[in-house]
């Protein structure tokens, strides 16, 4: 019954999987959250994207015409072009060119890692700790942030009481 329901609402060109970015999206899910799949789109962005595509934000993706689609991707791959704010993008002032501009997938990934080599190459205090998971900026780390060091390591001090006893006595 539950089933049959589902299958009513989608349309009769219904697409399963939409490729919207080099990403696959479930077809079941709405805008909103499939665009969330996309690496490097974080919600404000999608909202920005969805009111400039004109599309709807919590209609489903698989409903969408391939004009929409189409819009989303475009708006998604050079957001500056259709008057997104520079505020919104995830790399601003570029280090080398000095442009805003907005990085998904992999190429997020190649500038951050060449980011963290080139804060390595000049050894800054950043460079050093982030490629051993520390912190850069000047959180406390006696108390927090075990995921990085461990397992707290404590001393009981009935056992080390005993310890200290067995040794006074074999002097």
């Amino acid at each position: 019954m539950v089933k049959m329901e589902k299958e009513q609402k989608h349309q009769e060109n219904f697409k399963h999987i939409v490729r919207i970015a080099n990403t696959d999206i479930n077809g079941n899910r709405k805008v909103v959250s499939g665009l969330r799949k996309i690496k490097g789109l974080s919600f404000m962005m999608i909202n920005a994207v969805c009111s400039v595509a004109g599309v709807d934000p919590y209609a489903q993706i698989g409903n969408l015409s391939d004009e929409q689609l189409r819009r989303i991707d475009e708006a998604i791959k050079s957001p500056a072009k259709y008057g997104i704010p520079s505020w919104l993008f995830n790399r601003r002032k570029d280090y080398e060119s000095g442009e805003d501009m907005h990085l998904l997938g992999n190429d997020l990934k190649y500038f951050q890692e060449n980011d963290i080599k080139r804060l390595r190459m000049i050894k800054t205090y950043r460079g050093q700790r982030l490629p051993l998971g520390l912190t850069v900026r000047g959180q406390r780390t006696k108390s927090h942030f075990r995921k990085n060091k461990g397992k707290v390591v404590g001393v009981i001090k009935s056992k080390a009481a005993k310890a200290a006893a067995a040794e006074k006595e074999k002097k």
